[in-house]
């Protein structure tokens, strides 16, 4: 393949630009984005019970099914799916719904928003019960 002489005497390619299609894609790794749940979920819950075990996730990463395709849309374009699993420890009493629920929405949306996968579930998966201690209560067995 001929090419140029540069100013210093070196002979370049001449550059060539590549299809985005043929380019190739990115491929995430499913524990990067259990870390970006994890910690998306550490967020959603703000402070944690003393003695908890911090939120952990597990993912699978599916390709995106050649039904879901757009018109024009090439294999490389395919939205993978993020299927993700957060386990959390929470304080007792509390909203534990509300706190789930929060868990699921935030998690799903910073996992779209950095990983560029759509996520269709959500399952959160409660550990653990803190029982929350009132101020001034005295530690011990309660009868």
């Amino acid at each position: 393949m001929p090419g140029h002489v540069d100013r210093l005497g070196e002979t370049r390619r001449p550059v060539t630009t590549v299809a985005p299609a043929e380019r190739g894609a990115t491929r995430i790794a499913d524990r990067v984005v259990a870390k970006i749940a994890g910690q998306a979920a550490r967020e959603a819950l703000g402070s944690l019970p003393p003695d908890a075990a911090a939120p952990h996730a597990s993912v699978v990463v599916r390709p995106g099914a050649v039904g879901s395709a757009r018109a024009g849309e090439t294999p490389a374009e395919r939205t993978e799916s993020a299927h993700v699993r957060v386990s959390v420890e929470l304080d007792y009493p509390s909203d534990i719904g509300g706190q789930c629920n929060a868990v699921r929405r935030h998690v799903a949306e910073r996992v779209r928003a950095l990983a560029g996968m759509e996520v269709p579930e959500v399952a959160v998966q409660v550990e653990r019960l803190h029982l929350a201690q009132a101020p001034g209560a005295a530690q011990g067995r309660t009868q």
